[in-house]
């Protein structure tokens, strides 16, 4: 397609993919078959370009392709958009999305959302033992907190005794519970 003499560098159109990719493994030999060729022009890079598009017909020449874009666009620079661009993408955003969901769907998702709300509520009550949000009283936690340390240590006394039962035999007899008190 072109050569650079200052460069070395030899453009080559491919007919196809699968020959860009075979002149691509190829091309030191193609390069050296080149310079011997022409003495003086000291290919050094082949670079293969993007497979030219075929022609409806029975033969497509080399002479027929014409480049793909005479202004190099460097790498993270944007081209200007064609004219009608903006206005279809504005065009676009305007649209009223029609709802793909019936009106006869819609009331039917919404029973079953507020079937799923009851059933939640009826199955995870939440405690109203303080109106409106408010904080639980200090004092009142702390009762509730020792309240419930002091069951489960009473809980693994019996179920210590229980086991030490078991391993000693039919002899030994498990204590009572201790009293269970409350804190002041």
């Amino acid at each position: 397609m072109a050569f650079d003499a200052d460069t070395g560098r030899l453009d080559v159109v491919p007919d196809a993919p699968a020959v860009g990719t075979k002149l691509r493994w190829s091309a030191p030999k193609r390069l050296t078959a080149a310079n011997k060729r022409v003495p003086n022009a000291n290919a050094r890079a082949l670079h293969v370009l993007a497979p030219a598009p075929q022609k409806a017909g029975p033969g497509t020449a080399a002479a027929d392709l014409t480049p793909q874009s005479a202004v190099p666009v460097a790498p993270g620079e944007r081209r200007t958009p064609p004219d009608g661009y903006r206005h279809a993408i504005e065009a676009h955003c305007q649209a009223v999305r029609t709802s793909r969901v019936g009106p006869a769907t819609a009331e039917v998702v919404e029973r079953q959302t507020a079937a799923m709300r009851a059933l939640s509520q009826r199955e995870f009550p939440e405690p109203d033992a303080f109106p409106d949000d408010a904080p639980a009283p200090v004092g009142q936690v702390r009762t509730e907190r020792r309240q419930a340390a002091a069951t489960e240590a009473a809980a693994l006394r019996r179920a210590r005794a229980e086991r030490a039962a078991r391993h000693a035999g039919p002899v030994a007899v498990a204590p009572g519970p201790a009293p269970f008190r409350v804190p002041a």
